[in-house]
């Protein structure tokens, strides 16, 4: 008869007189990593499309695959920061006791060298804005939600993505009526360090403003609790990210011709002719210092409404269950796509060194430089990381960040 190892709650003891205060958490499933880091890849070969990559005005499907690049490749991005977050506080059962504190303090480290970095790189003065800072804050707002389960993530992330746009439009628009804002950043060591607008910028005013960048990070996390070796809970995701999308730019594009003079208000704010296109373009034009009430009706990448978090975490999702699919049933297609996956596992490393890059060799802005600039960039990357990661485990800046961390193990 098969005998069974004795079973105890975390800090009860066993038989032996054995004390468990953390149970391990299963081996991390090698698919589920290669899929995570191939979606994480794409983010950043999608970052790469963005900032040295045609403009989407150039049309056709040159210009139809640089406009998915815009926004909704920042956007994986901080969903794939969400889940990221889940597995250094434990995945599937979030770390108990000492591993639970180290965990914590684990993120809070990393969310200061993402800030520290994310300003480092701002200081360049190039045209890319950077959103190291952002997520770093980001990290620590979500931090304690690190412990609830799929289901309430869930919820929260949905609620989120209701309430914060209506909120940061108050704020925007309180901003630009008053002077509250100055008092606050005349007071904030962060901007006077960093020669911003600190906090309130870092909250509010830029282009990744953590009020609504949260439900991005909180829907990686929830992800991060399912079971995707499940071919059944991939297939749900990808039907949720669908639903998403259809229902964020799907919803506004209804709503941009339903709500009277509302194309014409958005383009008025935006002094773009292309209003019409706010429903999921980036050509729609900016998000304008004062926000018309209008403007919550688009679903264009940045601009903070609830349409266009619902529409590009919808698109995040897709991506995600997609690269975990193909991991699990096509392995010759995994094979195929091993430079983006190598991309991926050296995320941050490969994000830095497009940032410097650009800081040498600027920004094109004619298509045909742009183009192969942006082919450049990806080869680069691509096989950069693919040698790397044949010989380590992490990019260079990854065991940097590691190392830095790793100051956790002293918290008791």
């Amino acid at each position: 008869m098969t005998q069974h190892a004795p079973t105890a709650r975390p800090g009860l003891p066993l038989e032996d007189g054995r004390r468990v205060t953390d149970p391990p958490d299963p081996k991390p499933s090698p698919a589920r990593l290669i899929g995570i880091d191939l979606a994480r890849g794409l983010a950043v070969l999608g970052m790469y499309a963005a900032h040295v990559g045609p403009e989407p005005a150039v049309g056709g499907p040159l210009g139809f695959v640089s406009e998915l690049a815009r926004g909704r490749s920042s956007a994986l991005f901080a969903v794939l920061a969400g889940f990221s977050l889940v597995l250094i506080t434990g995945r599937p059962r979030p770390r108990t006791g000492r591993a639970g504190r180290q965990a914590v303090a684990r993120v809070v480290l990393r969310s200061a060298v993402l800030v520290v970095a994310g300003y480092a790189l701002t200081a360049l003065d190039t045209d890319v804005d950077v959103i190291l800072a952002f997520y770093g804050l980001a990290f620590l707002f979500i931090l304690p939600l690190y412990r609830l389960s799929a289901t309430r993530l869930a919820v929260i992330a949905a609620a989120t993505a209701l309430l914060m746009p209506q909120l940061l439009y108050v704020i925007r628009n309180s901003i630009e009526g008053g002077s509250w804002a100055d008092a606050v950043i005349a007071g904030d060591p962060l901007a006077r360090f960093s020669g911003t607008d600190g906090f309130v910028e870092l909250l509010f005013t830029g282009e990744y403003p953590v009020l609504t960048w949260m439900p991005f990070m909180i829907a990686g996390m929830a992800v991060a609790r399912l079971d995707l070796r499940d071919a059944r809970i991939g297939t749900r995701l990808a039907l949720a990210g669908g639903g998403l999308c259809l229902l964020g730019y799907g919803g506004s594009w209804l709503a941009l011709r339903l709500v009277p003079s509302a194309v014409g208000s958005v383009a008025a704010a935006t002094h773009s002719h292309a209003a019409a296109s706010a429903w999921w373009s980036d050509m729609a034009g900016d998000l304008p210092d004062q926000v018309p009430p209008a403007w919550l009706l688009v679903a264009a990448p940045h601009s903070q409404t609830t349409f266009s978090i619902l529409g590009n975490t919808g698109f995040a999702l897709l991506v995600v269950a997609g690269c975990v699919m193909v991991t699990y049933r096509m392995p010759r297609l995994t094979r195929l796509a091993t430079p983006v996956s190598a991309v991926g596992a050296v995320a941050l490393t490969a994000y830095v060194l497009h940032i410097l890059a650009i800081r040498v060799v600027g920004m094109p802005e004619e298509t045909g430089p742009a183009l192969l600039t942006l082919l450049v960039f990806s080869v680069t990357a691509a096989l950069s990381a693919t040698l790397w990661t044949r010989h380590f485990r992490r990019g260079p800046l990854e065991y940097a960040l590691r190392h830095v961390t790793d100051l956790s193990r002293y918290v008791k």
